[in-house]
């Protein structure tokens, strides 16, 4: 506990009852002004309301008993020699702003006292004092109350930003399972297409890392990245209505069973286009057999109507067929394939996505192939495959 009021060194042991119906509640008050007689008046008041004070005549020694000292509330004069009370007001403000501030003013001075208020300062009271501890009672209730609210507010704040701290965490975990779920489910998706169309077994996971390291190579399509990815695993998901009789056919289709074959670039979009984390990806499945000259299907676009990542596939989905084994053909040598990708660039093919992919070593397409093959037998994308994706856009990020 702090000494009783010490008044110029003695110590003030008179204690008088309260004279108003306030509770009492010994708070440790700090009282300074340059004058010794507005110092004892004040000590004396705040005495018979049953606090504990400590008196000084400056800003200076202010802050040293500050420093030292539990101080619950400070009263201080504004016009002192050396340190002023707005001054000393700024410092306290600073360093201890949980404690309650009220300022002395003389009558004249009120609008200083506002000044103050608005700076910062709990309330204000006037000089000369009315001896009456109702008068400086009221101004501690009210600089109380105010602090009180202050404090409430910021510990309120605190706590908000630590629940907001909590839940954003919460939901990131939540989408973060969400996303992995979403992995798992294309994962199953990718895998019954290959199924589907055995003889083209690992074509779903080499053609999504084709695309992904073309898109590479293209460059600014970070936001694109997972887009593509997903595309260009899902793009032929249509090819699960297709009939096994044209589906695994082993020679050339007739006409009517191209077109019937054809549909599943229309049948796939119209499958995923409803699902919130596909629906540009499923822009990439309609459109991954249109040409840049126009000659491709369902829709016939031409170049500017095609999205980027339909364009990028189209250069990966076709040099994976010249590649790659079918029933009806031989896979062409890397070089032979490379050759006519050059030789449609700007006319089948985007001639930028082309010209990325023409400087890609054959080294990158080998390991891809390599990799695919000695997975599973099916060689299907997995769920590995689009974290280490979701790696790399963090990465590029």
């Amino acid at each position: 506990m702090l000494p009783l009021h010490e008044a110029e060194g003695t110590a003030t042991r008179r204690r008088i009852e309260p004279l108003t119906p306030f509770p009492v509640v010994a708070l440790r008050v700090l009282i300074v002004d340059d004058e010794a007689s507005v110092r004892k008046v004040m000590a004396v008041v705040l005495a018979q309301l049953g606090h504990l004070c400590r008196t000084v005549a400056g800003g200076e020694a202010a802050l040293r008993i500050l420093e030292t000292e539990q101080i619950d509330v400070v009263i201080s004069d504004l016009q002192m020699p050396g340190m002023s009370g707005m001054e000393l007001l700024s410092k306290v403000r600073q360093l201890y702003p949980q404690l309650a501030f009220l300022v002395v003013t003389g009558v004249d001075d009120i609008r200083v006292g506002i000044q103050a208020m608005r700076q910062g300062a709990d309330d204000y009271i006037v000089k000369p004092f009315q001896v009456d501890p109702n008068v400086v009672s009221g101004s501690l209730t009210r600089a109380l109350q105010k602090k009180r609210l202050e404090l409430e507010v910021e510990n309120y704040r605190y706590h908000l930003e630590e629940l907001v701290a909590e839940q954003t965490q919460q939901l990131r975990e939540a989408l973060r399972q969400i996303e992995c779920s979403y992995d798992h489910t294309l994962e199953a998706l990718g895998a019954a297409i290959d199924l589907r169309d055995s003889p083209t077994a690992g074509h779903s996971r080499r053609v999504f890392l084709y695309s992904i390291e073309i898109a590479k190579g293209v460059g600014g399509l970070e936001k694109e990245m997972r887009n593509i990815a997903m595309g260009a695993w899902l793009h032929d998901i249509g090819k699960l209505a297709i009939p096994d009789a044209i589906l695994l056919k082993p020679g050339p289709l007739t006409h009517e069973e191209r077109q019937i074959m054809q549909r599943h670039a229309q049948i796939g979009y119209d499958l995923v286009k409803g699902i919130p984390f596909l629906t540009d990806a499923a822009e990439i499945i309609f459109a991954h057999h249109e040409r840049c000259d126009g000659s491709g299907y369902p829709r016939g676009l031409k170049t500017d109507d095609i999205t980027v990542g339909a364009r990028i596939f189209a250069v990966a989905d076709t040099f994976d067929a010249m590649t790659s084994d079918r029933p009806y053909c031989r896979a062409l040598p890397l070089e032979s394939s490379r050759k006519v990708i050059q030789s449609g660039a700007g006319k089948q093919y985007d001639a930028q996505v082309a010209r990325v992919f023409l400087t890609i070593p054959d080294e990158t397409w080998n390991r891809i192939r390599t990799e695919t093959a000695a997975i599973q037998t099916s060689g299907f994308a997995t769920t590995s495959d689009m974290q280490a994706l979701s790696k790399l856009i963090k990465s590029q990020g």
